[in-house]
């Protein structure tokens, strides 16, 4: 019997997937968002919870709306072991794909760490695009051990993750209309939004575009990978319903 040949995916189809397949509604707040699950061991589990809020509460992830899989059961695709614990947080996609059901053709670029001084980020210092890996951009730098979330919190300045999109520039009032109702719903991260034209924390776009740079989604797990935890993340791992994430304080 003659096997398929693994097929390869790139990162940038499976975003493009994924954004077509969300569904969540920010002014209904109904639907289901796009997950990243990060696998902690169960012992680990109380102050991992403690430093995801303590990102979370800061602004340096996306959504602080979270769910806990025991070890044992499955998430979409994807399942948690005995012995460890699943933590689904909100992926950063999930963004792109309400703004393409909005009517906005964004297209994601690439991620990559960005320097912050004294609480306003500078440049990406370090980017990955989506179109020329099969892996997501964050998992690979985050293995790098190059952000500094801790530190961050700690003085205000560090290296933390985030990702860039382009958008006509033509759609910037859809835009920001879009972005106001995902916060009302308590689902943020937008770090900046360039001028028409213009590069953004020192990376070009196109012609006519804008860029939009939006917090990583795998933030909490950078900062407790820092703290010395062991943590082993899936991104982009699964879509569900936003009514089975709860908020983080529901868990301390």
């Amino acid at each position: 019997m003659i096997k398929k040949p693994h097929r390869v995916q790139f990162t940038s189809s499976r975003i493009e997937d994924l954004m077509f397949r969300t569904t969540f509604d920010p002014v209904a707040m109904e639907g289901e968002v796009i997950v990243n699950v990060s696998l902690v061991k169960e012992e680990d589990l109380g102050p991992v919870l403690d430093i995801y809020s303590l990102v979370m509460r800061n602004g340096l992830s996306v959504s602080p709306f979270l769910k806990i899989i025991e070890g044992g059961n499955s998430i979409g695709n994807f399942k948690v072991s005995k012995g460890d614990v699943g933590l689904a947080t909100v992926c950063s996609i999930t963004i792109d794909g309400v703004l393409l059901k909005g009517g906005v053709m964004i297209n994601p670029k690439l991620g990559g760490v960005v320097q912050i001084k004294n609480g306003h980020p500078v440049r990406f210092t370090d980017v990955v695009t989506y179109v020329s890996t099969t892996i997501d951009p964050l998992e690979v730098l985050m293995s790098q051990d190059i952000t500094s979330v801790t530190q961050m919190l700690r003085t205000g300045s560090g290296k933390i993750l985030a990702n860039l999109r382009e958008a006509p520039l033509i759609a910037r009032d859809d835009i920001d209309h879009i972005l106001s109702d995902m916060l009302d719903a308590g689902i943020s991260g937008i770090m900046e939004v360039g001028e028409p034209n213009s590069r953004v924390l020192d990376v070009p776009v196109e012609r006519d575009h804008l860029g939009v740079v939006v917090i990583g989604g795998t933030n909490p797990m950078a900062m407790a990978k820092e703290q010395g935890f062991e943590v082993r993340t899936s991104a982009m791992s699964a879509l569900i319903d936003i009514n089975e994430l709860k908020h983080i304080d529901d868990f301390l």
